[in-house]
């Protein structure tokens, strides 16, 4: 096995200047890091990861978190899976590499990162059902950061919910609707997404003096467009006293539009919808789908950069907020 010391023959620098160029550590002008990684490459060099961990107390590995047992999408997400990529590449500049934490072994989360000796945890789309579990990685001193859902302890990077909410009802009443439906996911204290776009939409009726019809509201048991059929189904079985619907994600407002076309209502003329997430069909399906595109490049940014600070004790706050951006296209009809 190719060792430090063979380097240093090689190249006739000494073995802490070799081992400062492979790790990425102290100072070294350009020319003499690049002719010791040149060589280390050339020579078939493979770092020992174990005896690194032992002498450094670092493996330099990140251990992720990512379920999608409410959504169905796995990678193919527009927020997680461009999140998870960028993620990896700020953490991979770094010097670190990741890891997936999953919960098919019979141990626990935290278990696990030990066993793989992780230096760090993000939390990118977890169970519901595991939050406790996820909230025991932080209490046994596991630096852990969360793209998605409230965790006890653990910093949030989360977009602007509520002031979507309102943003994109705003733009609904300033098209001259004023019977809005809404469509929600799933509803829990550790996942905002859903409640917090409610609470935005309800705010703005409040604040231009519309009354928020409790039938033209839905909570869905998934994100997907299966749940966004089902729950347009239902609250026309109420009511068709409306010319709008916000749907907390553009998958369920897929699902509104497969029930609209199946029974006819003409979008946008007699059916205005606003999405959320910017899918990459949103821009394709007839008629475009107006919504909000999260700023996945801002949350990973900033979840790898407060995750590296934690992992050297820099302490952070426990939420910070990313801006969402409204996307306007076709399915939002002018009534003025």
């Amino acid at each position: 096995m190719i060792t430090i010391y063979d380097i240093a023959e090689k190249t006739g620098y000494s073995a802490p200047t070799v081992s400062k160029a492979l790790n990425g550590t102290g100072y070294l002008n350009s020319k003499t890091r690049e002719k010791i990684l040149r060589a280390a490459d050339e020579m078939g060099y493979q770092p020992n990861m174990v005896a690194r961990t032992l002498t450094t107390k670092k493996s330099h590995l990140i251990g992720v978190i990512y379920d999608d047992s409410k959504m169905k999408q796995g990678f193919d997400h527009p927020l997680f899976g461009g999140l998870l990529n960028r993620f990896r590449s700020q953490v991979e500049n770094a010097g670190y590499d990741i890891i997936f934490l999953s919960r098919q072994f019979k141990m626990s989360y935290t278990d696990h990162s030990r066993y793989r000796s992780v230096d760090g945890v993000v939390i990118i789309n977890p169970d519901d059902d595991g939050i406790e579990e996820l909230a025991a990685i932080h209490e046994a001193g596991i630096p852990c950061v969360s793209t998605n859902n409230y965790i006890p302890g653990i910093c949030t990077v989360v977009t602007e919910n509520e002031k979507c909410g309102y943003e994109g009802t705003q733009y609904l009443i300033s098209c001259g609707h004023r019977k809005i439906a809404f469509l929600a996911g799933p509803i829990n204290k550790y996942s905002p997404a859903a409640l917090e776009r409610y609470k935005g939409y309800r705010r703005c009726l409040s604040d231009y003096g519309l009354g928020c019809d409790p039938q033209l509201f839905k909570e869905c048991s998934f994100w997907h467009a299966q749940a966004g059929y089902d729950g347009i189904a239902e609250i026309y079985r109420r009511t068709n006293d409306f010319s709008a619907v916000f749907c907390a994600d553009d998958l369920l407002a897929f699902g509104v539009m497969q029930y609209a076309e199946e029974h006819r209502i003409v979008m946008p003329d007699q059916l205005s919808i606003i999405g959320f997430d910017d899918d990459r069909a949103a821009s394709f399906c007839r008629p475009r789908l107006t919504t909000f595109s999260q700023n996945r490049v801002q949350i990973a940014d900033l979840a790898a950069e407060i995750l590296l600070q934690l992992i050297v004790e820099i302490p952070s706050p426990q939420m910070v907020r990313v801006p969402a951006a409204l996307i306007m296209r076709e399915s939002v009809k002018n009534l003025l």
